[in-house]
């Protein structure tokens, strides 16, 4: 019941400006939107023009309470169709985003004073957005994080300093990458049993104590210690142990996954046009999973960010054509490492009848068709995410980051992955495809993965504990967080 005297909150939300950070951040605003708040949605400049590419020209048209933003990011003009380098763009946000935002809120201000939008109420951002920590201080406004990767990563982030004092990093030469350093077992870490350090995010994997990312992770860690609460893309059933050691670490955290779940409550038909998906789609792809049989289809998607050499590639290729299975395998342009993607014409030849190749795709609606029967994934953490609530096991192949923790926990926590070498290799590729779609062991895996499944429905459902948590977000926390 909206009237001139009633104000909606106002939310600023703004994601890191990549697209595994981008989708978890448009669900919660979407979210929050259907509960009655306005919203102020911050893109970086370069991701506004590739949503604008991928969406269509109205794909960032404001809705009377749903406004978009834009902010530079730092880095030079690019029109490319590519995921930007992660350590320069982390780098360049964190020193050259504050202004700009400032300016933004500095802004929004003057819009509310001129009765234009509500006043902001309070920021949401990705913790890899920390430098605005500052602006909200100096508008004083009460800031929130959401953190987009896993419960695990950010407690093993946590405990860099500790592996910085224990003189673990940096670590003593390049020959610790290669020697079987990194399959030391370390047990002090409160919340995980034994770990390798192998298993905890790659940034500790440098010689140099100035490492950028290493300084953008401790810094990013410090920061969230001050802020109102974290938000999380997880289950209380799912990271319990996790949980309640991050909770003796960091202010109230409210696990409010798996979103894409959550999301699914809301009629969007008013939000049809938010969607988050910086490359074009290929619808076609759902139409071929309609003709596979029920749970025969592997799919294969290495993320947004993720590269791979061309020989890696081959492997790839070559261990999927070897299984005999039929697969679906999103292939993004800049995959590969310098150059485009190229496929052998014998490859093509060998498997034209049982796979099928696309640029990008709807991945919830792929994880959650009849017909697919296993992931093969990087292990980002939405991909984790959106493979427990689809209840489809997984293949690991971690490429940087706290992918490595996600692995060995979906292959040794919750049982539901199968983990493949680093240095890939056809043979293994076929192999653990095969255990996993019809195998004993990836019989094991394939239930655990419908438990999981049924797990985190009941976590998002009105009696569950991320519904509890987010209906306790939008009618205690956040309404009190106004200034």
């Amino acid at each position: 019941m909206d009237s001139f005297h009633v104000v909606k909150p106002h939310a600023l939300l703004m994601p890191y400006p990549a697209q595994g950070h981008v989708n978890p951040m448009q669900k919660l605003a979407n979210l929050l939107h259907f509960r009655g708040f306005h919203i102020t949605f911050v893109h970086s400049e370069f991701n506004s023009k590739r949503l604008l590419k991928a969406r269509g020209p109205h794909a960032l048209d404001n809705l009377p309470d749903f406004h978009f933003e834009t902010i530079p990011d730092g880095l030079p003009p690019s029109d490319e169709d590519a995921t930007q380098d992660t350590p320069s763009l982390c780098d360049s946000t964190r020193k050259t985003c504050l202004v700009p935002f400032t300016k933004l809120l500095q802004k929004l201000k003057a819009s509310a004073s001129a009765g234009m939008v509500p006043p902001v109420s309070f920021i949401v951002v990705d913790a890899a957005m920390a430098f605005s920590y500052k602006a909200a201080q100096q508008f004083s406004l009460p800031i929130f994080f959401l953190w987009t990767a896993s419960a695990s990563g950010l407690l093993c982030y946590a405990h860099y300093p500790t592996l910085i004092d224990k003189g673990i990093i940096p670590l003593k030469d390049e020959s610790c990458l290669t020697n079987g350093y990194l399959d030391t077992e370390i047990d002090w870490i409160p919340g995980i049993r034994r770990i390798r350090l192998g298993d905890l995010p790659t940034f500790l994997r440098t010689t140099d104590p100035n490492d950028k990312m290493l300084d953008f992770v401790l810094d990013a860690i410090s920061i969230m210690k001050k802020v109102a609460g974290v938000i999380m893309n997880t289950f209380e059933e799912l990271d319990r142990e996790v949980l309640n050691a991050l909770s003796n670490i960091f202010p109230p955290i409210y696990t409010i996954g798996p979103l894409s779940l959550l999301v699914k409550q809301v009629p969007q038909k008013h939000l049809a046009s938010t969607g988050s998906n910086l490359w074009k789609e290929d619808t076609e792809c759902i139409h071929w999973l309609d003709t596979k049989q029920p749970k025969s289809v592997v799919y294969v998607n290495y993320g947004s960010i993720t590269v791979m050499t061309p020989h890696q590639l081959s492997e790839f290729a070559w261990g999927l054509a070897n299984s005999k299975k039929p697969f679906l395998w999103i292939i993004r342009p800049d995959l590969v490492e310098g150059g485009s993607v190229i496929l052998s014409p014998e490859f093509i030849n060998e498997t034209k009848n049982r796979g099928l190749i696309a640029s990008w795709c709807d991945q919830e609606q792929v994880l959650n068709h009849s017909s697919v029967g296993g992931f093969l994934t990087h292990c980002g953490w939405n991909s984790v995410i959106e493979s427990v609530a689809g209840g489809v096991p997984l293949v690991c192949w971690p490429f940087f980051a706290e992918q490595q923790t996600n692995c060995r926990f979906a292959c040794s926590e919750w049982s539901i992955g199968l983990e493949i070498d680093t240095n890939v290799k056809r043979d293994e590729v076929e192999k653990l495809v095969i255990e996993l779609m019809e195998g004993e062991k990836g019989k094991t895996v394939r239930a655990n993965a419908v438990g999981w499944k049924k797990k985190s429905e009941e976590a998002a459902s009105p009696n569950g504990s991320s519904y509890g948590n987010f209906h306790k977000l939008v009618k205690e926390v956040l309404p009190k967080s106004k200034p």
